[in-house]
């Protein structure tokens, strides 16, 4: 391979790398409080997006550098391999737990559009639960995160999540109730006043 093309590869590779980087960007953004719902379904991929963008500079690097026998690239190709199976695996893995698993789905009484949904984000056996109110329809669809709980939470173990009103959510835990008033006109949540 001559050393012009070498660089023409090193600097695609590089470009595809910022571009992952770029594209995870606004997955990034929609994943807060508040965010679009398609665009944090579509590209909220830290693992997948990140973990492609550092192979590829890592390879980006490996191209570009001048091998001056054949066993030297022989032995750089046989340190990368482990790196790249463990990526892989860990790609594997993120890609089947992504998202979490559904544990409850309520719409709002009076709103459709208001959808209330538990979801148990675990990464292993022991439960975390992920509440959240989803408003709207389609692209302009946002999320908003009411809060997550684990088994060690210090505000108690969560029991369930449910609307008490036309426009009022109760998360309950063996230790708390939290009521949360939801904006008619914004869909936004905020915890309720005594």
């Amino acid at each position: 391979m001559t050393a012009q093309r070498r660089r023409r590869i090193v600097w695609w590779l590089r470009g595809l790398a910022l571009l992952a980087v770029l594209v995870y960007l606004p997955g990034l953004h929609a994943s807060r409080s508040g965010g679009l719902v398609e665009v944090q379904r579509l590209l909220d991929h830290p693992v997948a997006l990140i973990g492609s963008a550092v192979a590829l500079t890592v390879v980006s690097m490996v191209i570009g550098f001048e091998f001056r026998t054949q066993w030297s690239r022989v032995g750089c190709a046989v340190l990368l391999m482990p790196l790249v199976a463990a990526g892989a695996a860990v790609v594997f893995l993120a890609s089947l737990f992504d998202g979490g698993r559904p544990v409850d789905r309520k719409a709002a009484p009076d709103r459709p559009d208001h959808v209330l949904t538990v979801t148990d984000t675990a990464f292993s056996i022991d439960p975390v639960y992920h509440v959240e109110l989803l408003t709207g329809t389609g692209w302009s669809a946002r999320h908003w995160d009411l809060g997550q709980w684990d088994e060690y939470d210090p505000r108690g173990y969560f029991e369930r999540a449910e609307w008490t009103g036309p426009h009022q959510i109760t998360v309950t835990t063996d230790r708390t109730v939290t009521v949360y008033t939801v904006d008619q006109a914004t869909g936004r949540p905020s915890v309720a006043q005594p």
